[in-house]
């Protein structure tokens, strides 16, 4: 009772929150200034150049000023102890293995590191922000700052976001969605595990910028390296010397746009063997690097160049009279500057030998090309397609001059082509193995019917017939008699080809009729080589057709069906790339 009263005849004053807060946590006010005052005797009683000498150690453990020569040694024996602990755990070879190289990879720097975070305040205990000086309570969600000290909140929440900024995002291996996208669009619906040189050639083509030379590697795995690099627009200086080889044959560079003109010469100099020359996008080939290849009298055979705008006129002549005993293979696309009909006159004086013809958007040809290609005698292979609009006659003329030797035949944009190409070409090429007209709205569907009825040809191996249609918007089913590749001359194709048929291309040809899928994919039917089928813009195919192709195709690969909105859920087999469909962004139903 007595005790009772004595505690409550005692007075107190008030209490403030740290107050309260320092002595919930057994923190006592008069200790800590105690010990502030104890360290500044201290100071003032050490001779200054004791005081110099010892001032980063007193920096670092400032709190032991006060201590005996004993407690001193006890002190450092447990440091030293600690340190060796330290050292032998995984954490400090983690970070040791992290920091090979690096300035701060001494090991008694990393183990008094992670001793002094170990060493940190608890949650709950006061301490400096490292940045602002500002005292702040310690949590368990205290970051630490750039040298080693806790952040306030106010700073973790500014240094946090300096740190985002400076890190660059990491990106993940590329195998997702968008990659997938993109093989089916290549024409690759591989399952599973992809072939362990396919894996190899890609990891090679990751690390490009950290490989100094090939060795000998097969010219397969060449190609292919070249594809990869070219389509990610990698193929450089630095990366072409990878390809410069003096035993090799062939170069096939297909992307040349950040080569300069430089590169090709060296291409030349480096490369004495070449008979094979493929440079696609060759911006930066010019007069000076033709004279060169010329004068280092190469045995080419097989010349393809792609947007070459910079070799004129008067360098091709040349190129054809020093070549042109030898030339086997010419293939020249995207020329708006040179090759007119002069120089292609040239060419056909020239070059007697030529079995492989390929003149793909050249701007200045014209009739006269024409007629001085039909004067060709070991034309073989025959790719045309002009920008400017040629008369029937000369077109004609050609293909009955050439036709008995030809083994493919390509003639894209020739719009005033009307039915009796289609007769000529019945009549006179009887060894075709593939063929290609499109881009015409004036053949009618009976003519592809004479076409390929009791045409002497052996079956065909690719067929584009692709946008031979009427383009009347205003009668979207066209004329009473079709006009391009309907379904009589859809049937009559298959009929003659399909046994052997391993590419066909019917986009665009609108006016088939659903009843012509019907029967040429009917039960029962077969064709066993066909591996890639185009019927894009044919909006009445729908899954139930897609089902039956697959099932009259066993060895389909490929079926690109862009702009056919009835194709949503067809049920597509393991193997199959099926491009396009209203769902072509969505996952493909693969079963087994």
């Amino acid at each position: 009772m007595a005790n009772r009263r004595q505690t409550r005849n005692q007075i107190r004053g008030p209490h403030s929150a740290l107050t309260d807060f320092l002595a919930s946590n057994n923190i006592s006010a008069a200790q800590i200034h105690d010990d502030y005052q104890r360290r500044l005797r201290g100071a003032e009683v050490q001779p200054d150049g004791e005081q110099q000498e010892n001032a980063a150690e007193n920096e670092e453990y400032e709190d032991e000023v006060g201590e005996s020569p004993e407690e001193r040694k006890k002190r450092k024996r447990k440091e030293t102890a600690t340190l060796t602990k330290i050292k032998q755990s995984k954490e400090f070879s983690r970070r040791k293995a992290r920091r090979v190289g690096e300035l701060d990879d001494d090991d008694d720097f990393i183990a008094r590191e992670m001793m002094h975070e170990r060493s940190r305040p608890m949650p709950g205990q006061l301490e400096n922000c490292e940045i602002c000086s500002k005292r702040f309570t310690v949590t368990p969600y205290s970051k630490t700052g750039p040298d080693g000290g806790l952040l306030c909140t106010k700073c973790s929440r500014e240094f946090g976001d300096t740190e985002k900024k400076s890190k660059p995002k990491k990106r993940g291996p590329r195998s997702g969605r968008r990659q997938n996208q993109s093989d089916l669009l290549d024409g690759i619906a591989q399952h599973g595990a992809p072939s362990l040189a396919e894996i190899c050639t890609k990891k090679v083509a990751d690390n490009i910028n950290d490989i100094e030379e090939f060795g000998d590697l097969p010219w397969q795995l060449l190609r292919r390296l070249s594809q990869i690099l070219s389509k990610r627009r990698a193929l450089t200086p630095r990366t072409l010397n990878l390809f410069l080889r003096p035993d090799l044959e062939f170069i096939d560079i297909y992307d040349s746009g950040r080569l300069e003109t430089d590169d090709f010469q060296k291409i030349f100099t480096f490369m004495p063997a070449l008979t094979h020359v493929n440079l696609r996008f060759a911006g930066q080939l010019k007069d000076n690097v033709i004279d060169y290849m010329l004068d280092r009298n190469l045995k080419i055979k097989h010349l393809q160049l792609d947007a070459a705008n910079l070799v004129s006129d008067t360098r091709w002549k040349r190129v054809f009279q020093k070549l042109g005993g030898q030339l086997e293979t010419l293939r020249l696309s995207n020329l708006d500057f040179s090759l007119d009909d002069e120089t292609v006159e040239a060419m056909c004086r020239s070059c007697t030998g030529l079995q492989r013809l390929k003149l793909n958007h050249c701007w200045k040809m014209s009739d006269r090309s024409l007629q001085a290609i039909s004067t060709l005698p070991s034309l073989e292979h025959l790719s045309l397609n002009p920008i400017q609009e040629m008369k029937t006659d000369n077109l004609l003329e050609l293909v009955s001059k050439v036709g008995s030797n030809l083994r493919t035949l390509s003639l894209q944009g020739f719009p005033l082509a009307d039915d009796t190409l289609l007769e000529v070409i019945h009549d006179n090429c009887m060894h075709l193995s593939k063929l290609r007209f499109s881009e015409n709205s004036i053949c009618t569907d009976k003519s592809f019917v004479k076409l390929f009825e009791d045409w002497s040809n052996p079956s065909l191996d690719f067929v584009d017939l692709s946008s031979t249609r009427d383009v009347d918007n205003s009668n979207p089913d066209g004329p009473t008699d079709a006009t391009g590749l309907a379904s009589n001359g859809f049937v009559a194709l298959m009929r003659h080809s399909g046994s052997s048929i391993r590419k066909l291309n019917i986009a665009s040809c609108r006016h088939i009729a659903y009843a012509a899928f019907e029967e040429v994919f009917a039960e029962g039917k077969t064709y066993p080589n066909l591996r890639e089928l185009d019927v894009s813009f044919q909006t009445l195919i729908d899954d139930y057709l897609v089902g039956r192709i697959i099932q009259c195709c066993p060895a389909i690969q490929q079926i690109v069906a862009f702009a056919c909105f009835e194709v949503r859920d067809a049920r597509v087999p393991k193997g199959v790339a099926l491009i396009g469909g209203l769902r072509a962004q969505g996952p493909v139903l693969v079963e087994p």
